[in-house]
């Protein structure tokens, strides 16, 4: 019989090298939210981790409100940002064709409620 003096831990670090892979490939689609919104492009941008920002608000192209992904009416939100804290964290996902109305009166409600940590997603600008 052979005696083993060492354990070969190649194939293990193989496997933990492609679960880390699988984790990382699902966590980026769980952080962009689940409703589909083509944000608009700016020229700079500053990179952030999302899930320090705990509260997410996505407008649509129809003017639809989400809050965490899930459909909301603009009293219930307003009711809704009236009880958080003064430094929440709010990531504001605004759709490049939506009325830009409905960007105002979001960023008035963060306002009236003195919520100024405010993340507006966009897309780098490639440039010129």
């Amino acid at each position: 019989m052979k005696k083993f003096d060492e354990i070969n831990i190649i194939p293990f670090i193989d496997i933990m090298l492609v679960l880390l892979a699988i984790v990382l490939i699902t966590a980026s689609f769980i952080s962009q939210g689940k409703i589909q919104v083509s944000v608009p492009k700016a020229s700079s941008t500053v990179a952030f981790k999302s899930d320090d920002l705990a509260k997410l608000l996505t407008v649509t192209e129809n003017g639809e409100l989400y809050f965490n992904d899930k459909p909301i009416a603009k009293e219930a939100l307003a009711q809704e940002i009236s009880q958080w804290p003064k430094d929440q964290k709010v990531t504001l996902k605004v759709d490049a064709k939506a009325p830009f109305q409905e960007f105002v009166s979001i960023t008035d409600l963060m306002a009236k409620n003195d919520i100024k940590n405010v993340a507006i997603v966009t897309l780098k600008d490639k440039g010129e």
